[in-house]
């Protein structure tokens, strides 16, 4: 019986220091050279202090920021995820009601069809991103909320507008956080 059971302590020892150590210690130490920005959570920082993060929403309510999409979790990173909601749930028609008259008593000089990720969560209810579309549905709001014209707000709408990944995957978006701090840094 020991014959059999000395080789596997010595088996399990060894994955134990490979796969515990080992591995996470080379992973993280290649993450922290090649890739310190994304492997410490691509944390934004202003002054010094961390603001956010580029890959999580956050909720702007102010009239001089862009809003982000509705979040299913209340923008809470430790409770992601989507409603479950489906289209026939009389609870996600009200929610998804409620956000088309708070979009049009926002932006009342909007016309256009409200652009479906405004008034939608995304699946993990944390998305930091919105469609161009939706940048351009409340550029009117912000120009005046800031007290400048709508062509600078566009421009600043252009200039973060990232494009589809590998040219072809996804489609343009816009990061409400990095806009925001975009307008807030402007020369006033």
């Amino acid at each position: 019986m020991w014959r059999q059971l000395i080789p596997a302590f010595r088996a399990m020892l060894f994955f134990t220091v490979l796969t515990g150590l080992v591995y996470p210690g080379v992973i993280t130490a290649v993450c922290q050279t090649f890739f310190h920005y994304q492997a410490n959570g691509s944390l934004i920082r202003v002054h010094g202090q961390i603001i956010g993060s580029s890959l999580i929403g956050q909720e702007f309510t102010r009239a001089r920021y862009f809003h982000p999409r509705p979040s299913a979790c209340d923008y809470d990173a430790s409770a992601s995820g989507a409603s479950n909601d489906g289209p026939t749930n009389a609870k996600l028609v009200a929610r998804i009601k409620a956000s088309i008259a708070e979009f049009r008593r926002d932006n009342p000089d909007y016309t256009g069809p409200i652009p479906a990720d405004l008034v939608t969560a995304s699946a993990s209810g944390l998305d930091p991103d919105i469609s161009v579309a939706s940048a351009e549905a409340q550029g009117a709001r912000v120009a005046s909320a800031r007290g400048i014209s709508v062509n600078e707000v566009r421009a600043l709408i252009r200039e973060n507008t990232q494009g589809r990944v590998l040219g072809f995957l996804g489609e343009p978006r816009v990061n409400v956080l990095a806009l925001n701090l975009a307008l807030d840094s402007r020369r006033r």
